[in-house]
């Protein structure tokens, strides 16, 4: 029984190897120079990056921070942390959708953002009061640019007197206005 379980075990090693070293092609396709996204990705993160002087402006207000796209991705993955991106996530939403033309499209999106994050229960549900919740839900009678406007400025309200602050506080915040500038040696 022992020699069968060697022979099982020998012959399965062989087809793991074997397995490897075929799909090994995929895998050095990928690791070639100048295919790597991720590199691409950390150079593009790299340049968005500020400095800690622009880093301190995001603490003069929510807005500033909103406005740096890094500043954004940075409030972004902290909420993540916190398990509160939906905020975000919704205020977001009602920046494009006010941006949108097409009143066909509107309706279409108005739809999506009120089930997505107003509708009670619904998968990113934000925390509203019933008055503004209802509000929202009749300004979809007659969709316009500014029918969560209400839902909106009640959630930048929230950021702004709660996960703002603690962000601010945050490892992540501080780490990036404490950040050394990497001298090069001479």
């Amino acid at each position: 029984m022992y020699h069968a379980m060697v022979d099982f075990s020998e012959k399965y090693l062989e087809r793991a190897k074997d397995m490897k070293n075929r799909l090994g092609i995929f895998r050095r396709r990928n690791e070639s120079p100048g295919a790597n996204p991720s590199g691409k990705l950390d150079k593009v993160l790299k340049s968005l990056k500020p400095t800690p002087e622009e880093a301190l402006k995001w603490g003069d207000s929510l807005e500033k921070l909103l406005l740096h796209k890094y500043g954004l991705a940075a409030f972004r993955a902290f909420l993540r942390t916190e398990f509160s991106e939906e905020n975000l996530e919704f205020w977001l939403a009602c920046e494009e959708f006010k941006k949108i033309k097409s009143q066909s499209k509107m309706v279409s999106k108005a739809k999506k953002i009120f089930a997505e994050y107003i509708a009670i229960q619904s998968c990113k549900e934000v925390n509203l009061d019933s008055y503004t919740r209802e509000h929202t839900k009749e300004n979809l009678q007659n969709i316009t640019r500014s029918c969560f406007d209400l839902a909106q400025k009640r959630i930048y309200g929230l950021m702004e007197k709660d996960s703002y602050p603690r962000f601010l506080r945050s490892d992540l915040y501080l780490d990036i206005i404490n950040q050394k500038k990497v001298s090069s040696p001479l």
